[in-house]
Formats: structure tokens, sequence, C-alpha cells
């Protein structure tokens, strides 16, 4: 089986794509992948060639309020897209295309 991650972040407060976000992926207390957004907001692919399994994302948005954003996602065969919206007041998730 093979599993890709890709991700990126929009600043929803701001109206544009958040640039220069640290991001990470971390399975148990490794990190075995992490990348910083570029001028689109986007990393891909944060990740290639991984195991199937669970796994936690973690972003270091551009938020006042919200310093660190974790997610726990279970990753099976194929390709995952994972982006982020922030705003200074919310932050949400989905599982991309």
């Amino acid at each position: 089986m093979s599993v890709s991650l890709s991700t990126h972040v929009l600043d929803t407060g701001a109206g544009r794509p958040a640039s220069g976000v640290r991001v990470e992926l971390c399975r148990g207390s490794d990190v075995v992948a992490s990348g910083e957004t570029d001028a689109d907001g986007r990393i891909a692919p944060l990740a290639e060639a991984l195991e199937p399994g669970r796994y936690a994302i973690v972003f270091w948005p551009p938020s006042p309020y919200f310093t660190r954003v974790e997610l726990e996602v279970e990753l099976t065969d194929g390709h995952h897209h994972v982006p982020l919206l922030v705003s200074p007041y919310g932050c949400a998730s989905y599982r991309g295309s």
C-alpha cells in the first residue's frame, strides 16, 4: 500500500493563503515529515510512501489565539489532502481531494 499526504493553510481572517506555516506529521512521538507552506499556502507533498495508520498533523498557524492545531487522522491507501482554514477567531479542517 502507498499513502501520501498534502496540505494547505488558508488565513480566512486575512483572506489569503498562509505562507511560512510550519506543519509536522507525527506518528506516535516521532515526527516523520515536516515543512513550511509556500506562497500559495501549500505543502505538496508533505509526505510520500507512508505506511497506512494513525497520524497527527500539527499546524503552527498565524493566529493570535490558535497557536497550535493538531488533527489526528487515519490514513489508508492512496493520497490524502488535509487543509486548515484559520482566522483569529476560529479554525476548521476537512478531507480534501
